[in-house]
């Protein structure tokens, strides 16, 4: 299994990501890698980490997440593998949870998220992002 980390997705993945998703909510499975060091493209806040960055732009995004009507179920470092290699571990695990995948798509694409992506392409190396969907036989997790 290959895979690599990226900021933005290719072209392909935006097509398939404009097509009509799964009905319902889906959540994205977000691996983060942080840059070492903030990078901003005119050399401002050389000394914040790259997690710092990144935390900027979640500060923003999370107003418009939960204007959509989204929220963030999990935020956690990632500190073991427990099965399977790769050569560098992700830094952070996020799962977010958006009505639809079209939600989604128009937050991600909207002039706001633009503005405040400075900060996220700061502070990310890269990521991998994965929508995930129960399965119809799986049951509905009880509440608590």
């Amino acid at each position: 299994m290959k895979f690599e980390n990226r900021v933005y997705p290719d072209p392909e993945q935006i097509a398939e990501w404009g097509r009509p998703g799964p009905a319902g909510p889906i959540v994205m499975v977000n691996l983060l890698k942080f840059r070492e060091h903030a990078a901003y493209p005119d050399g401002r806040d050389a000394h914040l980490s790259g997690r710092e960055a990144y935390e900027r732009y979640g500060a923003e995004f999370m107003k418009g997440l939960l204007e959509a009507g989204g929220r963030v179920l999990f935020v956690g470092d990632a500190t073991f593998l427990q099965v399977g290699r790769v050569e560098q571990l992700w830094d952070e695990v996020v799962l977010v949870e958006y009505p639809s995948r079209e939600t989604f798509f128009a937050m991600a694409t909207s002039p706001r998220w633009r503005e405040i992506s400075v900060h996220r392409e700061a502070g990310l190396e890269g990521q991998l992002n994965i929508e995930a969907v129960p399965p119809k036989s799986f049951p509905a997790p009880a509440s608590r």
